[in-house]
This record gives C-alpha cells, structure tokens and sequence, in this order.
C-alpha cells in the first residue's frame, strides 16, 4: 500500500492551493485520513482530519481556510487551502489508517509535498 500526494508549491500570500493524496495497492477499506505538516525547525503537527464517517476535524490556526475532503471512489483525501499565510509554509504529509484485511489496520503516510507561502 502506498500513499501519494500532490498539489503543492509556490503561493502567494491570500492566495490558495489544492492538495491530493491518493492510496494505492490492496487492501480492504480506509478508515481515518489526515494531513499534517511540518515547518523546518517544528513539530510535525496535525492540520485536518476526515473519518470513514466524514467527520471533520480542524487545528485552529486552519479554521476556516482549509477545508478537507475524501473520495471514497478514488481512495483520495483533498485539502483545499484558501487565504493562504505565510506561517503555513511546511511539508504537508497525507496519513491514513487501512484496513488490509477484516481485522489488520495499518497506518500509511505519503511522502510529503512542499507548500511555501511567500510574495
């Protein structure tokens, strides 16, 4: 199983991006899918979080400007970012719990994909 995500690069502060991660291989199901990120000299922290459910969680600093989603169809979680900060430049990383089988949940993260916020 993998995890790939995509969609980040270079904003201008207000301005917004769009981020996919895709999760590939065979398994069963996903439960929990997440982005983090991480700003150099930081704690790797959680951004957003979606559950099989669809329910949202956000961190604070993020309310409001970011908003996650999930296609089941695709295996795919999206983070849309809008009004965009400087302080949100970080590697964001895509995190997901699977289900391989009935019993056997396995925590995956994605590479990670560089968004930097700067005029």
């Amino acid at each position: 199983v993998q995890l790939q995500a995509s969609g980040g690069g270079l904003v201008q502060p207000g301005g917004s991006l769009r981020l996919s991660c895709a999760a590939s291989g065979t398994f069963r199901s996903i439960n929990a899918m997440r982005w983090y990120r991480q700003a150099p000299g930081k704690q790797r922290e959680l951004v957003a979080g979606i559950s099989s459910t669809y329910f949202t969680v956000y961190q604070d600093s993020v309310k409001g400007r970011f908003t996650i989603s999930r296609d089941n169809a695709k295996n795919a979680v999206h983070l849309h970012m809008n009004n965009l900060k400087p302080e949100d430049t970080a590697v964001y990383y895509c995190y997901a719990d699977i289900m391989k089988d009935r019993v056997a949940e396995s925590t995956y993260w994605g590479q990670g994909t560089l968004v930097t916020v700067s005029s």
